[in-house]
């Protein structure tokens, strides 16, 4: 019968069978473990001679448990971990990166890690990306009419496969009421994500700040696919001035600029929602921009959006 690691309810059913007079042998016929796994576990968890409590096997087990995880990685790794954690990269992107480097773990021992942080006191928690997106009930904005507008389903096929550089998907993301908007912009292979604050949600505020972010990458700009805002009332302008052509993704569905999405949600980790956007100086939204753009990616390989998009320029 194989060594198995016995649960916090068996320890308390070894107590009884040995206040009954069990054999070791018998015990782990009756919790089908070896008897080997009884003799061990009373070896090294009674406290007097011969006497057994189960409550203090349990504690001393959970504590030669964290003691062996705090050991059983090196100092160098554990404080990548943390590099990694306070960068805001998911314990998925570090365990990634690790394996790369050299420095390897998993991303479910940096959860455990963290969790045990919290429970010392520590605060690596609050760099991880936390809660849910809630919607608001209630009636559905009147949906604005976008002139000339041009729906995805006319989108070349090319842009759906992410095998070509220069398609882009476009979005806003709102401050507290009236504080301002940030548009952000992101190129679907490289995952490279653009920022950029504006004073207000309005159609003239946001065409100008995509043609300044987008104006040094004109030439890699084949297609942008936006939401349905009238923010992009004057997609004809953008389109112009850059040369390309603009697509809007059908009503309510985010899905189909999901890239973006994902990425606005990574936004809300340095600005949370409700946000007085007048307090985020444009130093700020740059460093952020860089911080994403300089997280490792599972879908590149690991590899930062920053670098893969340099790599695809330079080839293009």
């Amino acid at each position: 019968m194989s060594y198995k690691q016995l649960i916090a309810g068996q320890r308390y059913q070894i107590e009884a069978y040995l206040r009954e007079g069990f054999s070791y042998r018998e015990i782990g016929k009756r919790l089908k473990v070896s008897h080997s796994t009884i003799s061990r576990e009373i070896r090294r968890n009674r406290i007097r001679e011969n006497h057994y409590l189960p409550e203090v096997a349990q504690a001393k087990t959970l504590k030669r448990r964290v003691q062996a995880a705090k050991s059983c990685l090196s100092k160098l790794t554990i404080t990548f971990v943390e590099f990694g954690l306070k960068q805001k990269w998911s314990p998925e992107q570090i365990a990634g990166v690790g394996r790369i480097i050299g420095l390897s773990v998993s991303h479910a021992w940096i959860y455990g890690y963290v969790q045990r942080d919290k429970l010392s006191g520590g605060k690596l928690f609050r760099h991880l990306r936390q809660g849910h997106r809630r919607y608001r009930k209630g009636r559905r904005a009147k949906r604005v009419i976008i002139p000339n507008r041009v729906g995805i389903e006319h989108r070349p096929a090319i842009v759906d496969k992410k095998r070509r550089f220069g398609d882009w998907e476009a979005d806003t993301v709102l401050g507290k009421h009236g504080t301002g908007a940030i548009v952000s912009l992101v190129e679907r292979q490289s995952k490279l994500y653009l920022i950029r604050k504006v004073p207000a949600k309005s159609a003239a505020d946001v065409s100008r700040a995509m043609i300044g972010m987008l104006w040094r990458y004109r030439r890699h700009v084949h297609t942008i696919t936006a939401d349905n805002g009238s923010e992009f009332c004057d997609h004809e302008l953008v389109a112009d001035k850059l040369n390309t052509d603009i697509y809007f993704a059908n009503p309510y569905s985010s899905w189909e600029r999901g890239l973006n999405e994902n990425f606005n949600g990574l936004l809300r980790q340095y600005i949370r929602k409700g946000t007085d956007l007048r307090t985020v100086t444009d130093k700020q939204v740059a460093d952020i921009e860089r911080a994403l753009n300089a997280r490792p990616r599972k879908c590149l390989g690991y590899k930062q959006p920053v670098v893969v998009f340099n790599e695809l320029r330079n080839a293009a």
